[in-house]
């Protein structure tokens, strides 16, 4: 009798939207793709239902999975996570902050992987005690980071702009280049990195582009681009759901010839 060997899952973070009179949880395909092609594991969508979750919930969705990404999104980390005041036109979904946040906190504890994307590496952040800004384009020195809406739909997620990668750090290891160019399609961005956090790569205007956190027991990056739009086109987006999709493996012990790759090496 031959026994598989079970496949890592992976927490997906969904956004609650509505649809008409309903509500749903909505994660964008391209997510769910990236898992499937790149890293070897199973995605498995999280709802942002925390204010109806039971005692201890949290602790049980940590104890089935060997990995979490955290997605994009239009809608941002509300402010009062990180001490600051609403601003105009914020576009909110407080039932997936209540979900993801608890979930980061308690993943990055156990050693659990984590990638965080786009709003994702926003929810890290704050996650772990830092702020953001919540109007980047209105930040003196900073450019306008938002997609451009007048542009086709396909050519708002193309790569936009270089970022610079540090000589220390998680991304350094998995690209292994001084710089990379990278779409943009955000409207916040991080303000005070989170204690802990070690800055992976900016911008030429300073914008904060990825964080890793050296101290935490597991693989732990966030970046401020999309990589999952592109993993089928670019060797760099490919790259960093491989290493992700390696660490969670090893996470989870199904890949006995892997080593859990962490910021601190």
């Amino acid at each position: 009798m031959t026994v598989s060997r079970p496949v890592p899952i992976v927490g997906v973070s969904a956004c609650r939207r509505a649809f008409d009179i309903f509500h749903g949880h909505w994660v964008m395909e391209r997510n769910l793709e990236a898992l499937l092609e790149t890293s070897g594991c199973v995605p498995l969508a999280v709802p942002a239902m925390a204010r109806l979750f039971p005692a201890g919930a949290i602790d049980s969705i940590l104890d089935r999975l060997d990995g979490l990404l955290l997605t994009g999104s239009p809608s941002n980390v509300e402010p009062h996570h990180y001490d600051a005041e609403p601003f105009e036109g914020d576009f909110n979904d407080p039932d997936r902050d209540a979900t993801t946040l608890p979930l980061i906190r308690g993943a990055v504890r156990r050693g659990i992987p984590v990638f965080a994307v786009c709003r994702g590496i926003q929810e890290l952040n704050v996650a772990m005690g830092g702020s953001l800004h919540g109007k980047l384009h209105e930040v003196p020195g900073h450019r306008d980071h938002r997609s451009d809406k007048t542009r086709p739909k396909g050519v708002r997620s193309a790569r936009q702009h270089p970022i610079a990668i540090a000589g220390q750090g998680l991304l350094r290891r998995i690209l292994n280049a001084d710089s990379v160019i990278v779409n943009t399609l955000h409207a916040q961005g991080i303000r005070e990195p989170a204690p802990g956090a070690r800055i992976n790569a900016v911008t030429d205007d300073g914008v904060i582009e990825a964080i890793d956190f050296p101290e935490s027991p597991g693989f732990v990056l966030g970046v401020q681009w999309h990589p999952e739009i592109t993993h089928d086109t670019d060797e760099n987006s490919r790259a960093l759901f491989e290493a992700f999709g390696a660490a969670v493996r090893a996470y989870a012990g199904a890949d006995a010839a892997g080593g859990l790759l962490t910021a601190a090496e």
